[in-house]
């Protein structure tokens, strides 16, 4: 299997010569017939001739235009966490891609440890999911995690993330670039979040707002960093940033776009020895970890480093006798926090009436 980031040197057309010029031109010509299905599915939606099933409470979407990680993870944790200090029972609702029959995904464990008192529904049948947790959970404001695409549950408020290193993923739609959608979609946007905007500078940042602001004129802006926090490991237990200062690891991922966490770890001040990437949602084998093992036994490397993502799919304090830890990162506002709160209110005060309905005000 193609690893993301030779995936994305393809599409971008990086990647050089006869062999990769036939390569797109045959992910164009598949490309086509994905387009269509997505217009013609979006257009029932518009039309209402596609049933839309609406809660009896407030939905917030957070969402994307392309495949792979646009730090989805990070902006739901920090809205959850935005609700709850507000005293708002939220749940967050997923489609749990690639997680085990009954079992959870790896962005759902992620969540699960970080935000161990809200609730995670995971179900293909989010408007099933949505129900048990109105009902069930009393649960005042529901969070759809990847939820652009996902129209048939309605939302009061659609926030759409933007990866800075390839915000319009490309301007191809799959396969030939990682547009899920067409860019024209945003205009279905609430808000629109540039994530990673630190790898980029001001001036490229300006020119993606720019473009949004020409789709979304109405539309919120916000600009955010994914910045490191701490190192945890598989116990949980919580460790310095500066303990990978200078140290030769070996790290590896299994994300959508592997970039953002090239970049942090270059931030960090380690050496990064050997380099491994695995698919998006990657299960882990054994067979991996000892390739693992291999890699660190023959870099001499002290640490094995990774994300949480991957921690919580792996789950072991070590490998190949070195320590494993993954960084934790945090959302950081560059511009536009106060924007998005504001735009988000109205959300969070049509919850707290709808909590004053059920139970009485005091």
């Amino acid at each position: 299997m193609i690893s993301p980031s030779t995936f994305r040197d393809l599409v971008s057309g990086r990647r050089r010569g006869l062999g990769g010029a036939l390569a797109r031109l045959a992910m164009g010509a598949a490309s086509v017939p994905y387009g269509w299905a997505i217009r013609v599915r979006n257009r029932g939606y518009d039309r209402g001739s596609k049933e839309i099933h609406r809660p009896s409470v407030p939905v917030i979407s957070v969402g994307n235009l392309t495949v792979g990680g646009t730090g989805k993870t990070p902006m739901v944790e920090w809205l959850a966490r935005h609700l709850r200090r507000q005293e708002i029972r939220v749940a967050i609702l997923s489609r749990g891609y690639g997680a085990e029959q009954g079992g959870l995904n790896d962005e759902a464990l992620e969540l699960e440890l970080s935000l161990p008192d809200v609730p995670h529904l995971q179900n293909p049948d989010r408007a099933a999911s949505a129900q048990i947790a109105v009902d069930e959970l009393a649960t005042q404001l529901l969070l759809l995690d990847d939820g652009f695409q996902h129209r048939r549950l309605a939302r009061d408020f659609d926030l759409v993330l933007l990866d800075a290193t390839e915000p319009f993923g490309f301007d191809h739609l799959l396969p030939r670039g990682t547009l899920r959608e067409p860019v024209a979609g945003l205009r279905r946007a609430q808000a629109v979040v540039l994530s990673r905007a630190d790898m980029i500078d001001a001036a490229a940042r300006e020119e993606v707002r720019a473009r949004v602001a020409r789709l979304a004129p109405a539309a919120a802006w916000a600009e955010v960093e994914h910045r490191p926090a701490s190192l945890v490991d598989s116990t949980g237990a919580v460790y310095p940033l500066e303990e990978l200062r200078d140290q030769p690891v070996v790290a590896f991922c299994g994300i959508g776009n592997p970039v953002g966490f090239r970049h942090t770890l270059a931030g960090l001040g380690c050496r990064v020895e050997r380099w491994r990437e695995f698919p998006d949602h990657h299960d882990y084998t054994r067979e991996n970890v000892e390739e693992l093992a291999g890699l660190i036994r023959e870099s001499g490397a002290r640490f094995a480093v990774c994300t949480r993502k991957d921690l919580v799919k792996l789950r072991v304090p070590a490998i190949g006798g070195a320590p494993l830890r993954a960084v934790g990162v945090e959302l950081n506002f560059l511009r536009g926090e106060a924007e998005l709160t504001a735009a988000l209110q109205p959300i969070v005060d049509a919850a707290g009436e709808g909590n004053d309905e059920m139970f009485g005000e005091a």
